[in-house]
């Protein structure tokens, strides 16, 4: 093997990041805006469609990630084992299928085409599921491609430099997008998505020659399918796994429920702070700042969590995801408490405050994957899986808290109402905008302000007191991942 083969392979991983957060965050930014100024969808339809993306959205991962482990534990209740290597194969062809049509779920979303409501759930539900199928393969080959924890933050290090490139496409957004005029940004949408498309193909072509060049001709023979080795038949084989069981050891797994208790207030917070930016932006910022300086400001929120994302992972190194993640929840909760004591009057401070919300949130957002990732290895340990089953464990943990994403918008449009006094959607329909301070009265102006400000501080309050007190019951680090290490490192395993 080559000496410079891992690191070509970890740039080629960490590549398919840019692939997608080029057009994901545009999503994450304007598809609520969108159908509500543009194609003007109704109250009721909006959240008959979120109701219905959240049943599917929870659903998928585990779906997905069980369709496609699913014959891992078949082999191993036939006393068989399929070989990591080509289980990473077979996540790499999934990933160049599913690539592009993830870009095609995308463009679908920023064209008209049919009815607003029947658009709103076809659309979220074709994306969502494009995006679980590369979310799960491309996290899960995270922990298939090794077992070492530096490893790991090695590969998540390169998939955050790829990420804050692809995040670039936010400051561009900003410049396009004009809701008198929705063509140029419809034409930006389309491009991004084409060249996803084209890079998603090339991009996992190229992974999987790189990773066959790892192994010696003989062994890449055996990689073109799932290659199956039967092991010793005196050792008791297991019964067929089913969801029902599954479920169960799901259950018994105190450390993963634990992990999915905090992610879901996690995802929850990180969707708020997307969804909800440009109203914060516009409602407290819009009158002090520039146009040009709120589209940097959009933009840096986006791009520093990446960059930061590699100091982090430095830390990591030193002290343990578990100890740095427990640092930036106590950074949110003190900098949301003291953001409140100042009030909203503070421009600079509260530019700071909006920026660095974004970053400490998604910063933190950015480690979880290695969190999941040793989960895998516990679930592999504790369950005496001879495999580990990966794609599952993500996209099970995604089950219990991908339904913060749906969240997200249903509890800020109600927050907003509750605190502003006015309904976004019914602003939206008068001047084709989520604007809230429409009015010209001071006073009404005054409280739309304070309530805005209101949602901004005191949901990542309530949200880092909640994560905290999840995370303390949290046991998977120190002595314990140590243990699990050991006992895993025993197994059959590709390494990068």
């Amino acid at each position: 093997m080559a000496t410079n083969t891992p690191t070509a392979l970890g740039i080629y991983y960490g590549c398919l990041a840019l692939f997608l957060s080029i057009c994901h965050n545009v999503f994450l930014i304007y598809y609520v805006d969108m159908f509500v100024s543009i194609y003007k969808i109704d109250k009721l339809s909006f959240w008959v469609g979120e109701a219905i993306f959240l049943v599917w959205n929870s659903v998928n991962d585990p779906l997905f990630g069980w369709f496609s482990d699913k014959s891992i534990l078949t082999a191993e209740s036939e006393g068989k084992i399929i070989s990591g290597p080509a289980v990473i194969m077979k996540r790499l062809r999934a990933i160049s299928i599913n690539g592009p049509l993830f870009g095609l779920s995308f463009i679908l979303l920023w064209i008209p085409w049919g009815h607003p409501t029947l658009q709103f759930i076809v659309c979220l539900c074709l994306y969502d599921g494009f995006l679980t199928m590369l979310d799960l393969h491309h996290t899960a080959l995270l922990a298939d491609l090794s077992l070492d924890g530096d490893e790991r933050t090695r590969l998540n290090g390169y998939c955050s430099v790829f990420s804050a490139f692809g995040s670039l496409s936010v400051f561009l957004s900003y410049l396009f997008w004009d809701k008198e005029n929705v063509v140029s940004f419809q034409i930006f949408c389309v491009v991004l998505a084409v060249f996803s498309i084209i890079g998603y193909y090339i991009g996992a072509k190229v992974l999987q020659q790189q990773y066959l060049h790892i192994y010696n001709k003989d062994d890449s023979l055996h990689l073109k399918h799932l290659h199956v080795e039967k092991y010793d038949k005196s050792q008791n084989k297991k019964e067929e796994m089913t969801i029902k069981q599954y479920a169960k050891e799901v259950k018994s797994h105190k450390n993963f429920m634990w992990f999915t208790g905090m992610n879901l207030v996690q995802v929850f917070h990180c969707h708020f702070n997307s969804n909800f930016f440009p109203i914060f932006l516009e409602n407290l910022l819009g009158n002090h700042i520039s146009y040009t300086t709120a589209s940097l400001l959009l933009g840096t929120s986006f791009i520093v969590p990446h960059i930061n994302n590699l100091f982090f992972l430095s830390i990591c190194r030193k002290y343990g995801v578990y100890s740095v993640i427990k640092g930036l929840f106590f950074v949110k909760l003190l900098l949301s408490m003291f953001m409140l004591s100042t009030g909203p009057g503070h421009v600079v401070l509260l530019c700071l405050f909006i920026a660095s919300n974004r970053v400490f949130t998604e910063g933190t957002c950015k480690l979880l994957n290695l969190v999941v990732s040793d989960l895998v290895d516990e679930d592999c340990v504790i369950h005496h899986r001879r495999q580990a089953v990966s794609a599952l464990v993500f996209g099970t943990s995604a089950l219990l808290s991908k339904p913060g994403q749906t969240i997200a918008p249903l509890v800020g449009t109600w927050l907003l109402s509750q605190q502003t006094g006015h309904d976004i959607f019914q602003s939206g329909h008068d001047v084709g905008s989520v604007r809230l301070a429409q009015t010209e009265n001071s006073e009404e102006k005054a409280m739309v302000e304070w309530g805005c400000f209101q949602c901004l501080v005191i949901v990542p309050i309530v949200c880092a007191i909640l994560q905290l007190i999840a995370w303390s019951q949290f046991t998977l680090h120190g002595k314990r991942l140590k243990w699990v290490k050991a006992i895993r490192s025993g197994s059959a395993f590709a390494n990068v």
